[in-house]
């Protein structure tokens, strides 16, 4: 099952080739991925077709409006790192949610974060830390262990990313999470057809990691935030995501295709400046 797309700005044609694992992209040729117009020795989420036509780069796909907010809510430029940030934060036993804060905090803090969330525990979803805060969620978990109730704010819509990035990839969870974490839509559809007849593998072995983030936008009903992970000790890919506001929690959207950013390429990141740095790792 295949989540971004990844397109050669080269002009060479896709060969066909289907990924083999939740962090390749389409074309793999040697594991090698290429995201826009630089070539990455890793692997991203895979993605359920995609336009092979590399000369356009559309803006994400509008989405409905939904109501807006209610009282009860239903940097400096450096390379990155080839070891571990130190000043990352520590991963941390596992703690179910507490069951307040999140999609349940009154009038949250609607500020574009500047900096990284504190006060936030990382926890290993596979092989993948997320994010859990207490303010901006997620502030419930059911019994399988998918995690939702994220604040209605920009930091909520954040944390909801990452989280959702991180369990999507969980085998046990990819279903789950496309029936209650992705909004509703034909790429929602398609997606879940696909995981079907072809589930996300079990850990690959890969070792990519949340590195950052930024806000490209929000509106009350509506977030697109660009999800830093890094790949390797070199490269790391800002990778886009769109969520909406409905059923009083942040959801994402897929694109048409089953991708999470559709015909808008994945951009290969010299730095990290722009972005706020917030990592586990």
């Amino acid at each position: 099952m295949a989540w971004f797309s990844g397109r050669d700005s080269s002009g060479a044609e896709d060969d066909g080739t289907a990924a083999g694992s939740p962090w390749e992209s389409r074309g793999v040729v040697a594991s090698a991925i290429v995201l826009g117009a630089v070539a990455v020795c890793a692997a991203v989420w895979l993605v359920v077709g995609g336009s092979d036509d590399p000369s356009t780069q559309p803006a994400p796909t509008a989405t409905p409006t939904l109501a807006g907010p209610t009282d009860d809510p239903t940097d400096e430029s450096t390379e990155p790192p080839a070891t571990p940030d130190p000043t990352a934060s520590t991963p941390t036993a596992p703690v179910r949610p507490s069951g307040v804060g999140g999609c349940r905090t009154k009038n949250p803090d609607q500020r574009i974060p500047r900096e990284a969330p504190s006060a936030v525990s990382w926890q290993f979803e596979t092989n993948m830390l997320i994010p859990l805060q207490r303010q901006g969620g997620p502030a419930l978990e059911d019994a399988n262990g998918l995690r939702h109730c994220f604040a209605h704010s920009p930091t909520g819509a954040v944390l909801a990313a990452m989280v959702t990035l991180g369990q999507i990839r969980n085998p046990e969870l990819t279903e789950a999470v496309l029936r209650n974490r992705i909004a509703p839509g034909p790429g929602r559809t398609r997606a879940l057809a696909a995981t079907r007849t072809s589930p996300t593998p079990r850990n690959t072995g890969q070792t990519s990691q949340f590195a950052g983030f930024k806000v490209v936008d929000y509106l009350p009903n509506r977030a697109i935030v660009s999800v830093a992970v890094r790949l390797d000790s070199q490269k790391v890919a800002g990778l886009p995501v769109t969520l909406l506001w409905t059923g009083g929690d942040w959801k994402l959207v897929l694109q048409a295709d089953g991708s999470f950013n559709g015909e808008v390429a994945p951009d290969v990141l010299q730095s990290l400046e722009g972005y706020v740095r917030f990592g586990g790792a």
